[in-house]
């Protein structure tokens, strides 16, 4: 089974340029296409999305800078279905076709159940969607079938133990929680290895937080060599592990996509003095993060109360950096003021905890909540 991209890096359309930054759905499609160009230019060829990314205007963006506008053969495809959005057999193939003419892309390369953890895998089971999946790849609409997963090693072991026909693993690896004890990079990644599955990364740059890494770490990777920028040690580590197969970045403006197929284009595994560099630059970074989310914002598109809770878990990362002390205030509490005045305050929380039901990182969202809505109100 030979079906990986011939290179590394995909193009995760979860992040993207927006013309509005308080609406997700308002997608920069002008920008996007310069970024498909670019990418597509640079002989990259991986593209992914799912039903409710980008405030569900990810795949319906996909056709306006993509599949209308280059020819099938010329890229490859990658959608989800998420247990979230189906309730009978009937919805998964409403869901599909879709899926399908949201796109306009005819068939998908590679299709994922999405998000898999012990608490949505009795419904993935229970509507038979890995045979439902393998159905969609006879009929010629879906070329390679895969899943997401968010959980133990143990469980992902079962499994890949039960379904072998799944042909390869999305997972979040990263510098930073290779050693998790909540997301177990390290240990997620050799049991898909071990089972001989190829391997595709999401979070390669943790939502950003690897992007912007305190001086002390920066100062590290700089002295190392100033040419790299900082997010490519993130996603040069993940790609120099033997059984990943794409990286993907949500990247959201033309110079990051331009910074990551720079270095991505002929890429060089990192030396092993250059992982162990990662490996200290993350226990540096561990030491000062307060809440460890990746923004994917699956927490928002169903709290009744519209609050932005990323946007509000990164201000107040920023300000538990800060020597608070000595200022006394940031422009964190501007932001988060502005903010307020078109999404529900932290405070504002009604603790129905739809939030934490659909978290990847089994955050205590409601709890942090609060911490927020005492810092900044």
């Amino acid at each position: 089974m030979n079906f990986r991209p011939e290179k590394k890096l995909g193009f995760g359309l979860m992040r993207l340029p927006l013309n509005n930054k308080s609406d997700d759905a308002d997608i920069n499609i002008e920008e996007m296409k310069k970024m498909v160009d670019m990418f597509i230019e640079r002989g990259f060829t991986y593209f992914d999305t799912a039903w409710m990314y980008n405030g569900f205007n990810s795949e319906n963006a996909a056709k306006e800078a993509l599949t209308s506008r280059y020819p099938r053969e010329s890229y490859t495809l990658a959608t989800k279905l998420h247990a979230g959005f189906f309730n009978s057999l009937e919805d998964r193939d409403k869901v599909f076709n879709e899926q399908l003419r949201k796109t306009g892309a005819g068939y998908f390369d590679y299709y994922l159940l999405h998000g898999i953890e012990a608490s949505m895998l009795p419904k993935y089971e229970k509507f038979d969607c890995f045979n439902w999946l393998l159905d969609k790849k006879e009929k010629g609409l879906v070329k390679h079938a895969g899943f997401s997963y968010h959980d133990s090693p143990e469980l992902l072991d079962e499994i890949l133990t039960k379904h072998p026909e799944m042909e390869f693993v999305q997972l979040q690896i990263n510098y930073l929680d290779w050693e998790s004890q909540w997301i177990q990079s390290r240990a997620c990644y050799e049991v898909a290895t071990k089972h001989n599955k190829p391997v595709i990364v999401m979070e390669p740059v943790k939502g950003g937080t690897l992007a912007k890494v305190p001086a002390d770490v920066e100062k590290m990777f700089k002295d190392h060599d100033e040419k790299m920028s900082v997010p490519s040690w993130a996603i040069r580590f993940v790609a120099s592990l033997p059984n990943v197969m794409v990286v993907l970045s949500g990247m959201s403006s033309l110079e990051q996509l331009d910074d990551n197929t720079g270095y991505m284009q002929n890429f060089t595994p990192l030396t092993e003095e250059e992982k162990q560099m990662c490996f200290k630059a993350g226990e540096m970074i561990n030491g000062k993060i307060t809440v460890p989310c990746t923004a994917c914002h699956y927490c928002t598109d169903g709290c009744p109360m519209h609050i932005c809770i990323p946007e509000y878990f990164s201000l107040y990362n920023e300000d538990m950096r800060e020597d608070l002390e000595e200022k006394g205030w940031t422009i964190n509490f501007s932001n988060y003021d502005m903010l307020t005045s078109e999404h529900g305050k932290a405070s504002e929380c009604i603790e129905c905890g739809q939030c934490e039901g659909v978290c990847p990182q089994h955050l205590p969202i409601i709890d942090l909540l609060k911490n927020v809505a005492e810092h900044f109100e």
